[in-house]
């Protein structure tokens, strides 16, 4: 089972320490979430902050397409242990498109938290379609894809071998305002096909069908979200 989480402030030093949140020390824009304001936000929601909640930045400010990167895991390979970037599907340009669905709440603020994340490994092999209505049925709320990344940055392990997870609270709508019927995941890459052999045990971005199921991919979900 995935880690216990880090302090809240311990998070916000994370994100700074790798370059997502700049710390360049020039004031800030009314637009931009600089260092100070991440530092401070994440002291203000520390206060309230159950054990084990997940400390996440807007995706306006840090979209899943600049998470990518960061989301490093070891692996070992025949000649030696390497660190491998994460990246998201050739065939997912679109990945910043991919938005709450319709009656997912996710805060309007530059920092938040979601609280109780769980991985979801009990419905691994249910559609995305049949777990949002078991969520739902918990009193829960799915994943966005940008808080399963956020997840995924602030403690790798929480991707293994077989109990990866997808996040349906993340849908792409089209012009006409029905949905895509891809849903986004995260897993990690065998460096088969297109992925490549040197991508093998990488985090790896991609989509799943609303409707197909999947025994190695659990549903992600919160018990709730709060903002400073």
């Amino acid at each position: 089972m995935p880690a216990a989480l880090p302090p809240v402030p311990a998070q916000a030093d994370r994100l700074v320490a790798l370059g997502l949140v700049p710390d360049d020390g020039t004031p800030a824009a009314p637009d931009r979430l600089d260092a100070a304001g991440l530092r401070s936000a994440a002291r203000r929601l520390a206060v309230d902050a159950p054990p084990g909640a997940l400390l996440v930045v807007h995706p306006r400010h840090l979209s899943p397409s600049a998470l990518a990167p960061h989301l490093r895991r070891t692996v070992r390979t025949r000649t030696g242990v390497v660190e491998r970037e994460g990246f998201v599907v050739e065939d997912m340009t679109d990945v910043d498109a991919f938005g709450p669905v319709d009656g997912l709440e996710v805060p309007d603020a530059d920092v938040y938290l979601v609280n109780g994340p769980e991985r979801g490994d009990e419905m691994a092999n249910a559609s995305p379609q049949e777990a949002a209505a078991r969520i739902a049925a918990r009193g829960r709320s799915p994943l966005t894809l940008a808080e399963g990344a956020q997840w995924v940055l602030q403690d790798p392990e929480v991707l293994e071998p077989g109990r990866c997870f997808m996040t349906i609270g993340s849908r792409r709508r089209r012009p006409d305002g029905t949905y895509d019927a891809r849903t986004p995941a995260l897993w990690i890459s065998g460096g088969t096909g297109r992925d490549g052999s040197t991508r093998r045990g990488a985090t790896k971005i991609g989509w799943c069908w609303w409707r197909n199921r999947h025994t190695w991919l659990g549903v992600a979900s919160t018990d709730d979200r709060l903002d400073p």
